[in-house]
Order: C-alpha cells, then sequence, then structure tokens
C-alpha cells in the first residue's frame, strides 16, 4: 500500500534538508564560484542508477530522470544509513529535476523510493573526496533550519518504512505464520523505536500502538504490539488468540500505523531544535528505565532489538546538532567529545550479542554482570546527553 505526502511543503523541506553547517548558495561552489558537478541519476520502479559514484566536496546537482510509474524521491543518506543528509521528493514520472547537495568529504549511500515511502531501491555508495574547497560556515539560524529539517526528513522516512513493515507483519500474524511473525517483530518495531519521542507527541495514538499489558489501565481494552507479542510467545497458562481476533488486532495495528504516518506528514506537525535534542536524551533515557530492565518486551524478549533503535535514534537526534553545540565554544566541543566516546563504548559493547540484521542474543540470556556493564555504559552516556539541550540552545 502506498500513501502520498500529504505535507504541502514537501519540496521546501527538502531544500532546507540540505542546509548544512557548511551550506553555501546550491548553485556554486563554495570556493571558486564554478558550478556544480553533476550526477545524473536514473530513477525507476526497481533501480537508482548514478552515472557516478564519487564526486569532489562542495555543491553536487543530481539531475534525477524518473522512467517509472510512480512518484519517487531521491534520498542521500550518510554513511550509517540512518541519518538523511538530504532528499527530493515528489519526482514525479518523465519528470527531470536537479537537486543540489552540499556535500563534505566523506561517505554517503543513496537510494530511490518510489511511491515515497517504505524502503528505497538501488542502494549505491556514495564518496565524496576533498576538493580542497572550502566551506563557507553558516548561519545559526540556516544551521538550526538545517538540523531540524534533517531530523524532520529522517523522522518521515522511519514512519514510512513503519507502514510497510509492519503490513508484512501483520500479514504473517494473521495468516497464523507464528515463526515469520516472530522473525518480523522485532524488526519492524526497531523503525518505532527510533522515533518514539516523537510519536509520544500523538499519546491516544501510541498508547494503542504500544503499551505493555503492565500499564493497561483497568478494564481498558489492549491493542498493539505487545499484545500480539504476547500471542507469539504464549505464555504458560494463556489461551491462543482466534483467527478473526488476530485479523481484528492486526488490522488496527496497520490502521494505527497509517495514522500515524498520516500525522507525520500533515502540514501541523512541527518539530524545534529542542525536540531534537531532547530527542537524543529521551531515548537513552528510554533504554535506562524501560530496556534495561527488560520490561519492555516482557514475552519475546526481543529488547536488545529495541535498545539498539533507541540508541541509533539517539545518535541520529545527536548528529543532527552536533555542529550546534560544537559552535558553542570549548565547552560544547567537550560536549560532543564526551557523548561521541560513550556512543562508541556503548554500540561496541551491544555489538557483542549480535545486530539488528542478524538479530540478538535474547535480553533473559544474558547475566547479571552483563546486564550490568550495559547499564553502566548507558547510564554514563545519558549524563553528558542530559547537557545537550542545554547547550544547543545557549
Amino acid at each position: 500500500m502506498k500513501y502520498q505526502h500529504l505535507i504541502a511543503g514537501a519540496a521546501a523541506a527538502g531544500a532546507l534538508a540540505l542546509i548544512l553547517t557548511g551550506c553555501v548558495p546550491n548553485n556554486q561552489n563554495a570556493s571558486s564560484g564554478a558550478s556544480a558537478t553533476t550526477v545524473n541519476v536514473a530513477a525507476s520502479d526497481n533501480a537508482c542508477d548514478l552515472s557516478a559514484t564519487t564526486a569532489p566536496s562542495g555543491a553536487i546537482t543530481f539531475t534525477i530522470s524518473n522512467s517509472g510509474s510512480d512518484v519517487s524521491e531521491f534520498e542521500i543518506v550518510a554513511e550509517d544509513k540512518l541519518r538523511i543528509i538530504g532528499e527530493k521528493e515528489n519526482v514525479g514520472p518523465g519528470t527531470t529535476p536537479k537537486y543540489v547537495a552540499q556535500l563534505e568529504p566523506g561517505t554517503y549511500y543513496t537510494s530511490c523510493k518510489p511511491g515515497m515511502v517504505g524502503a528505497g531501491v538501488g542502494e549505491t555508495k556514495f564518496t565524496v573526496t576533498d576538493s580542497g574547497a572550502k566551506i563557507v560556515p553558516a548561519s545559526d539560524k540556516k544551521a538550526i533550519a538545517g538540523a531540524v529539517a534533517q531530523y524532520v526528513s529522517y523522522a518521515k522516512d522511519q514512519v514510512g518504512e513503519l507502514v510497510t513493515d509492519t503490513q508484512t507483519f501483520v500479514a504473517a500474524f494473521e495468516s497464523g505464520d507464528v515463526a515469520t511473525a516472530k522473525k518480523l517483530y522485532p524488526a519492524a518495531r526497531a523503525h518505532y523505536e527510533r522515533i518514539e519521542p516523537l510519536a509520544e507527541k500523538f499519546p491516544d495514538l501510541d498508547t494503542d500502538l504500544d503499551i505493555r499489558e503492565a500499564d493497561l489501565d483497568a478494564g481498558a481494552t489492549w491493542t498493539g504490539w505487545h499484545r500480539m507479542e504476547k500471542d507469539l510467545w504464549a505464555p504458560a497458562g494463556y489461551t491462543p488468540l482466534t483467527a478473526d481476533e488476530r485479523k481484528t488486532l492486526g488490522d488496527k495495528l496497520n490502521s494505527d500505523t497509517k495514522k500515524l504516518y498520516e500525522l507525520f506528514y500533515d502540514t501541523s506537525f512541527s518539530v524545534t531544535l529542542g525536540d531534537v535534542s531532547n530527542g537524543a536524551i529521551a531515548l537513552m533515557d528510554e533504554v535506562a528505565t524501560g530496556k534495561i530492565t527488560g520490561e519492555e518486551e516482557t514475552f519475546s524478549h526481543t529488547d536488545l532489538w529495541d535498545f539498539q533503535a533507541n540508541i541509533e535514534g539517539a545518535k541520529v537526534s545527536f548528529e543532527n546538532v552536533r555542529d550546534i553545540a560544537e559552535g558553542k565554544g570549548a565547552a560544547g566541543k567537550k560536549l560532543v567529545s564526551q557523548i561521541d566516546a560513550d556512543f562508541a563504548t556503548l554500540s561496541t559493547t551491544l555489538g557483542q550479542y549480535g545486530s539488528l540484521d542478524s538479530g540478538y542474543a535474547l535480553y533473559n540470556d544474558l547475566s547479571t554482570d552483563q546486564i550490568k556493564q550495559l547499564s553502566d555504559q548507558v547510564n554514563a552516556l545519558a549524563e553528558p546527553l542530559s547537557k545537550l539541550t542545554a547547550v544547543v540552545l545557549k
């Protein structure tokens, strides 16, 4: 199922998403005023081919030709494949728009997204070499706009993938394919866990989607992911759902996820710079107070999948404001350095237990010492992160 973007200002948001800390006018090289390097993008329903996979740093023009049957989106992400550096939305069939990105040296990935929802196609590694061109620092106003726009783009990308991955999970759940549904459950939920602070802006919907049994009010109807989790990983004495009950639950999960998607794309949806930096703090607090105790995934014990997704979401939030924080003087630089180090330490430790792609150890298989080590490192990261918003908004 494909949902068209509802936001009227999509083109404007896409342009803002390319406002980096080193931003210059999009049609010029920062140092010489020369025309931007041009890379042709051949987009279709199942491909996203680039005419070149390397380019010098500075302004790069991507000329996107869509030969597919559906409106598409061209996307550039950072090396972590999560943080969106820039995107060109609403590339209609038969059109050839141009999109200019000001890219610093580094590794990026490009892809196209037919229908502008779900996973992209034609992912390609794109290397930007150091041209030696001086990149002009953006004004605070532009840096803030860029940080916010990049984070909004990331959040919308995640909720789009949540829609499609949830549909796949629900199809398995409703059909009674327990083994497949169990495999899909934690992977689909990762998209939600990465953007949970924004989803919580809609508390009623967040409750319907993600409430745990222990948090239910007396007499309340239990729906959402964790209701389905209990049916898949049935405890002793549990009465399994009927086929009709599974369908009712699955259909509601799909419907509620679509509502969340539509709310993220509504023109009234807004995010502030404080929301971005506070998102990192909130996600690590989520780990510290819920995931680390094993309370989140009571029946499946897939807490480490959620743990990793929360960390990834927190790191994306942080990366989007790091340049602003570093620009606040010695204290900002010191804080950023500490956060970088603590993220690296925690990621290394968590990596000992698996990955989102290959799967993780079940949480109840970890020893007390292993859980304590993770808890200590979560708390170590949460401490400097708690100072981030105050520095960014200074």
